[in-house]
Formats: C-alpha cells, sequence, structure tokens
C-alpha cells in the first residue's frame, strides 16, 4: 500500500523536519498520550508562525530532541485502536480536522506517523481532557500551548489569511505541474509517495492542489516548485547574478540568469557562485586540518541566498532575487522588506530572530525537507559565525523605512581584497605602468593597513625601486603584535637588504623573528636566513616549514643545499658522530634532489639539481656511473656552465 506521506520516515526522524514540527511520543494510552496528540494536532493546524503544520510520530522515544533508535514501534494491537480513537477524537476539534496517518516500518518496527498540515480554516479548538473545555492551542517552541493575550489575538487576527504560497494559483490548471519534478523531490525525501502510479494521487498527497468546482488547481508553491518555468505566473520566481567591475556597480563583467525550479535555481546558482569563489589553504605543522580563508564562505553565501528565495514575496513582486558581486562585497537582494515583528536591532547578533509568522509557509517547509534551508530563525546567527570563523568582516544586514526591499552585504575577505590589488599591480607593472603600479599598490595599502600580503609586496617594490627608507618603513609601521603576518614581512625586508648588498642588517632584521612560525613563514624564513648565509637557522625553519617545502621545487632544492653547506664543517672532523651525522645530511640531500628532479621546473633548476647530486653521490661514494650520469645530464641541460664542464671532466678522470 503506497504511503501518502510527503516525506520518508527515515527522512523524518533524521532531521529534515526541524524540532517545531515534529513531536514523538514512546507509546500509546489513550487517557493520557490521546489527548495530548489532540491539542497537538489542534496546535499544528492553527499554524501560528506559518511552518505549514507538523508531524506527530507514536512509538518512538525522544532524548534531547532526537529520536532514539532502534524505536520502540506499536504494538500490532495498538496500532488500529489508536488510529480509530485518533479519528473519532479529532471530531472534536472545531472546527473538525482530521491528519493525515500511516504505520510505516522502521527498524524492524512499525510506528504511527500523524501529518498535520496547516489548516485552511484556522483557528481551531481541541478540548483539554475528556471533559475539558475547548481551546485554542498553537505551537511555541516544541510544546503545544493554550493560546491566550496577545498570542491569541495573533491567532485570531490569522483567520482564513492563507499565505500566499499556499494559495490557489490563478490562470494555471494541474496540467501545469510536472509530474516528473514532483517525483523527484519524492524521491530526494525518500517518500514512498514518488511510487504512486497516478499523478493526480502525487499533487493530492504532497497537498499541491486545491479543488475548485469540480476540479483541482495549483497551489502558487507548485508552479513555484514543480513547473518548468514558475516565472510565466510569478514574475519574481528568478535569480539574477550581477559581476560588476568597480564598486560603484557602473561596468558589468558579466549576467546570469537562472530560472526553473526555485530549489534548481539555487542549487545552480551557488554551484556557480563557488566557481567564482577564490580559496587560499595553508597546511599547519602539527596540525591535522589545513588553514586559510575563502572569499565569501560558501555557508554564509548558501544562508543569504536560500533566506532571500524563502523569505521575499512572489504576489506584487516582479523584480527577482539579486546577487550583486562588487570587488569589495557581495550584496543579495529580496523583495520587499522583511514581515512586521522584525526590526533592524534583531540582525545585529548572532542570536535567533524573534518567531514571528513565515511570509511563507510552504517555501519554508519544501527546501528545509530538501536540507537547503535550517530551522526557523537559525540562518542569520549561522551567516555571522561563519564569517567570523572565515576572518572576514561582520555581515551586514538593511533595509528601508517603508520595507520595500531587504538587502545582506557580505564584505569580501581582507586577503581576498589585497589578492585583487596585488594582481592589478602586477598587470599594470607588466604592461609598462610603474608609477601608476606602486600608485594603486600604496592607495590598496592605506586601505588596509594589516594586509601582510600588501606590506610584503609593498616592501619588495620599494626595494625594487632603491628606496630602503621606504621599505623599513612599511616594516616600522606594520603592527608586530599581529604574528604570524609580521614574520612575512620582516622576512621581505631581511631579503630586500640582502639584495642591497646590506647583510648586517639583514642579519639583525631576521633576529627578530620570534621562535615559533607558521609553516610559511618559516618558509620565507629558511630562504632569507640562507641567502643571509646562516645555514643552521635555514635548516631549522625549513624543517618548521614541514610539508609546504615538498611542493616547492625551489625551496626544496635550497633545504637540499642547506643540508650540503651543513656538511662542509663536519667533514673536516674526525668524530665518529660527526661523520654520521655528515652522511646522514648528505643522505637526505640525495633523496631531496632526486624529488626535485621528478618535479616541473625550468632547465636551468634541473640542470644545477643534476650537478648538486652528482658531487653528493661522489661524497657519498656511490658508484663512478652514478656520479657521471648526474653530470653529463646538468652538462646536457645547460652546456656553457664551465663549473659542468669542469666537474665532469674531473668524475671522468677519476
Amino acid at each position: 500500500m503506497t504511503s501518502y506521506l510527503p516525506i520518508g520516515i527515515e527522512e523524518l526522524l533524521s532531521g529534515a523536519v526541524e524540532g517545531t514540527r515534529l513531536e514523538l511520543k514512546a507509546t500509546w494510552e489513550p487517557e493520557h498520550t490521546g489527548w495530548q496528540i489532540v491539542k497537538t494536532l489542534c496546535a499544528f493546524a492553527n499554524d501560528l508562525q506559518n511552518l505549514n503544520g507538523g508531524y506527530v510520530v507514536v512509538g518512538v522515544t525522544e532524548a534531547e530532541g532526537v529520536a532514539v533508535r532502534p524505536v520502540k514501534g506499536v504494538p500490532a494491537h495498538q496500532l488500529e485502536a489508536a488510529q480509530k480513537w485518533i479519528r473519532g477524537h479529532c471530531n472534536r476539534i472545531e472546527p473538525v480536522y482530521m491528519p493525515v496517518m500511516d504505520t510505516p516500518e522502521v527498524d524492524g518496527q512499525r510506528v504511527l506517523v500523524l501529518w498535520a498540515p496547516a489548516s485552511d480554516n484556522r483557528p481551531h479548538q481541541a478540548p483539554d481532557g475528556p471533559t475539558g473545555q475547548r481551546q485554542f492551542w498553537v505551537r511555541l517552541g516544541g510544546e503545544s500551548v493554550a493560546a491566550r493575550e496577545e498570542i491569541l489575538t495573533r491567532l485570531l487576527q490569522q483567520t482564513a489569511r492563507i499565505p500566499f504560497d499556499d494559495r490557489r494559483a490563478f490562470g494555471a490548471t494541474s496540467n501545469d505541474l510536472r509530474v516528473a519534478l514532483a517525483r523527484e523531490f519524492l524521491h530526494d525525501v525518500r517518500s514512498d509517495l514518488a511510487h504512486e502510479p497516478d499523478a493526480e494521487r502525487i499533487y493530492a498527497g504532497m497537498r499541491l492542489t486545491r479543488p475548485q468546482n469540480g476540479q483541482t488547481a495549483p497551489r502558487n508553491v507548485g508552479l513555484l516548485f514543480f513547473s518548468d518555468d514558475p516565472q510565466r505566473w510569478l514574475r519574481g520566481a528568478r535569480i539574477e547574478v550581477v559581476q560588476f567591475a568597480d564598486d560603484a556597480g557602473g561596468n558589468t563583467i558579466e549576467e546570469k540568469v537562472f530560472l526553473g525550479p526555485l530549489h534548481h535555481q539555487i542549487r545552480q546558482c551557488l554551484t556557480w557562485l563557488d566557481n567564482l569563489t577564490t580559496r587560499h589553504l595553508q597546511k599547519e605543522k602539527g596540525l591535522p586540518e589545513a588553514r586559510g580563508w575563502v572569499s565569501y564562505p560558501s555557508s554564509a553565501m548558501r544562508e543569504a541566498l536560500v533566506n532571500a528565495v524563502y523569505h521575499r514575496s512572489y504576489e506584487d513582486a516582479p523584480e527577482p532575487t539579486k546577487v550583486y558581486l562588487y570587488p569589495d562585497r557581495a550584496e543579495v537582494i529580496s523583495y520587499p522588506g522583511p514581515v512586521d515583528g522584525i526590526e533592524r536591532e534583531h540582525f545585529g547578533s548572532e542570536r535567533p530572530l524573534p518567531p514571528v509568522p513565515a511570509r511563507n509557509r510552504r517555501i519554508g517547509e519544501l527546501l528545509k525537507e530538501l536540507r537547503l534551508a535550517e530551522g526557523r530563525g537559525t540562518g542569520i546567527p549561522k551567516i555571522f559565525r561563519s564569517m567570523r570563523d572565515n576572518g572576514s568582516p561582520p555581515p551586514q544586514f538593511d533595509f528601508d523605512p517603508g520595507r520595500t526591499y531587504f538587502r545582506v552585504t557580505l564584505p569580501a575577505h581582507p586577503e581576498y581584497l589585497a589578492l585583487m590589488a596585488l594582481r592589478n599591480f602586477a598587470y599594470r607593472k607588466a604592461t609598462g605602468d610603474e608609477q601608476g603600479a606602486l600608485r594603486g599598490l600604496l592607495e590598496a595599502y592605506d586601505k588596509r593597513r594589516t594586509s601582510v600580503s600588501l606590506a610584503t609586496a609593498l616592501v619588495k617594490a620599494q626595494a625594487e625601486k632603491g628606496d630602503l627608507v621606504a621599505a623599513r618603513r612599511v616594516v616600522d609601521e606594520f603592527p608586530e603584535a599581529s604574528l604570524p603576518a609580521f614574520s612575512r614581512v620582516l622576512a621581505a625586508l631581511a631579503t630586500a637588504l640582502m639584495d642591497a648588498k646590506q647583510e648586517v642588517e639583514a642579519r639583525a632584521v631576521l633576529d627578530r623573528l620570534p621562535e615559533l612560525l607558521s609553516a610559511q613563514d618559516a618558509f620565507d624564513a629558511a630562504i632569507a636566513e640562507r641567502r643571509a648565509g646562516r645555514q643552521q637557522r635555514a635548516h631549522r625553519y625549513f624543517q618548521a616549514a614541514g610539508d609546504l617545502v615538498f611542493f616547492d621545487v625551489r625551496a626544496l632544492h635550497e633545504f637540499a643545499q642547506t643540508k650540503i653547506r651543513l656538511t662542509g664543517e663536519l667533514s673536516r672532523s674526525r668524530q665518529p658522530e660527526d661523520r654520521q651525522a655528515r652522511h646522514r645530511l648528505l643522505q637526505e640531500a640525495a633523496t631531496y634532489l632526486e624529488r626535485v628532479l621528478q618535479m616541473d621546473a625550468p632547465d636551468l633548476r634541473h640542470a644545477w639539481a643534476w650537478y648538486d647530486l652528482g658531487r653528493v653521490r661522489r661524497w657519498l661514494k656511490r658508484p663512478r656511473s652514478e656520479v657521471v650520469e648526474a653530470l653529463a645530464r646538468a652538462k646536457e641541460l645547460a652546456p656553457g656552465e664551465t663549473r659542468f664542464v669542469l666537474e665532469l671532466k674531473a668524475a671522468l678522470s677519476r
């Protein structure tokens, strides 16, 4: 027998339906559990917050808001009796309200599921027990309570007010729905209704249609999710993304429009935006995960877009949901603004929004079942958290006094802005605009003086120009407390001083480096220390850089050369431990050089690696043929290098 639940029992118990819309009962007891269920069904039917009712599951124990597995189930002899009792006592709800019942199997046991969608005839009353008076019941959090005072007034004001997405669509018929899209959705939420052969029964089971003059007409939510072109009936049902070349939005780089069912639009748009995202990942030594940043956190962008599609109006709003991408920010805009009860001050922290009625109850329900949207009021806090965790500035939320629009602004990560500035710097420099390149770099740095990328680039640029005073000033003004960023700026200055043959000052700058550095900073410091001739310090930094060295051909080669240099003092020692240390260093150098030769690199880099490997093999007393082979390869790649020719000739004469 086909189940007429629009969501599978496994999805229901695994969190696809938020806690306020789900009540679990461990056992069936008519005089206790039964009356609780009647009150809860009445509360779901009243649907105070426009979440489209909810579900009651009997035979499942709850622990800390989560279903306990395996489930207890309901004994076979109680299932029929429970359904009969509920049908009989739901007649005492005024107006009469009847839930959809099913007895699916889960964990080898039968459970009783009662689906209570929002009623079109609210408000409803139900008695509080066998002899109790009828009261209006509503759902507050995870509890069913009697509506009183302001809450009762709010409920009565919603009488016969059906949210637009759940109303009958004018000018459309059920033939405008595509059963293949409905089956795809039901398959995603693991509902047995997907196997129902009759399309009209599927639409009725999902409450996508409403009776009209002896026929059925689609609801607006049916057209939004299960028609090929929702925009045909609801003009704002699309997403437009525009990428601007400048902050003022004058010049556009690209425009993209996403059409079709709402959930398809969201998924396609998020994929497209994700492909535009700039990522910077860095593996830190001693940590299992990579650290880094992205231009815009995907979870923040996802929540902003899903909330815009969910909470906007489709009734009299022809404007699409918009995503504007500027060089320094992303804006997600929907129309109109938030519903009454949501004020500006509610967007200033990570606290959930007030539990006011939602504008669209069915859109939110379907998005949550697809796990595109999360629980009520959790989207805004999640945007705050994901921006903070990424190291980005906090998001901004605004709307005009007339509430004609709502806008979420996600500032770009500071280092992404720095990266964009560096790209512009490189482009101008490559096209011969040296002054414009430096001027643009200075302007970008003035806006973001804590950016390690901009500070490092500016030190190098000023040094190349011969202005070491300006390069030193950048280091002096950079916040020393912002480790490890300060370490990288120091390493850049030390390198610039080495280029200017000011070795003494370069070493003094390197002496200011802290003991503990990140992998990237240790990497930079190792290169600088090696150039300063301090091989032991360079070796320590190379080791601290960890795996980062093994994916950079230049660094790996220099690490090998550092090991070779360290063997110089040891070669003159007669102590056994020194000779063993020298042998170990040479073996490690040989291993690293062989890896360099397997990596992509210019011929000259490979030539020097072969040359170094030939000498290391000779010192390790490897067979003469291996030494000659390495030196011959070096000469072959760089025949004009005198040292290669002389070293090969000496090897052949030995």
